[in-house]
C-alpha cells in the first residue's frame, strides 16, 4: 500500500510540475516571465513623474509548424514606471485551414520581470483565425512603479517583450497546449537568455 501511494503521488506530480512551475514563474516573475497575478491594484498606477523612461521593445516570433504571419505594430514604446501603455500586435492565417494557436512570452532582461505586469493579453489564450482571417491583439501593460526604487534596476533603460506563436493541440486530458517540444518551449518562455528585439 505504501508503494502505491508513493507511486501515484509521484504520478500526479509529475503531471502537476508543469502547470504549477508555469503558476509559481508568473506568480514571482522568474525566468523573466511577466508577473500576472492580482497583486498589482489600481494604487499601483500611478506614474513615477522623476524617474527616467523606460523603452520596451516588442518582438515576435512563429514556430515552423504554424502558416501564420505575426508582427508588433510599433518597435517599441516608452513608459514611466506606474504608466500604463497599450500595445498592439497582428497575426493573419495564411493557409487555406482554420488554425488555432497559442502564443508564450517573456521579458528580457529576466530581473525586470517582477516589476513588468500586463493587464490584459492574448498570451496562453486560445486564438482561432478562420483560413485567411487577420487580426490585431492587444496588449495592455505597466512597469510598477517600484522598479524606480529598486537599485538593481538602475541600468535598465531597454526592456524586450518577446512573443511566440505556436500551433496548438489537444493533450491526452483535452486540454489545448502548444504543439512544440519541451526545448521550443523553453526558449520561448524565456529559459533561453537568446532574445533579439524585432527588426521588421
Amino acid at each position: 500500500m505504501y508503494t502505491s501511494a508513493i507511486f501515484i503521488t509521484s504520478l500526479g506530480l509529475a503531471y502537476a510540475a508543469v502547470p504549477l512551475y508555469r503558476a509559481f514563474c508568473s506568480a514571482t516573475g522568474f525566468s523573466g516571465v511577466p508577473v500576472t497575478d492580482a497583486r498589482f491594484g489600481a494604487e499601483r498606477l500611478v506614474p513615477v513623474e522623476k524617474a527616467k523612461r523606460i523603452k520596451v521593445h516588442f518582438n515576435a516570433d512563429i514556430s515552423k509548424s504554424l502558416p501564420w504571419s505575426f508582427t508588433p505594430q510599433q518597435k517599441f514604446v516608452t513608459v514611466l514606471p506606474g504608466e500604463t501603455a497599450l500595445a498592439f500586435y497582428t497575426a493573419k492565417n495564411t493557409s487555406d485551414t482554420d488554425i488555432i494557436g497559442i502564443a508564450t512570452y517573456n521579458v528580457t532582461p529576466a530581473k525586470v520581470a517582477p516589476y513588468f505586469a500586463k493587464i490584459e493579453c492574448f498570451c496562453f489564450e486560445e486564438q482561432k483565425l478562420l483560413a485567411g482571417e487577420e487580426v490585431d491583439m492587444p496588449l495592455f501593460f505597466f512597469i510598477d512603479k517600484d522598479f524606480a526604487d529598486d537599485p538593481l534596476m538602475r541600468d535598465i533603460d531597454d526592456v524586450v517583450l518577446s512573443y511566440t506563436f505556436f500551433k496548438a493541440r489537444r493533450n491526452e486530458r483535452g486540454v489545448l497546449e502548444p504543439d512544440a517540444d519541451q526545448a521550443t518551449l523553453d526558449k520561448a518562455t524565456g529559459f533561453s537568455e537568446i532574445q533579439k528585439v524585432n527588426s521588421s
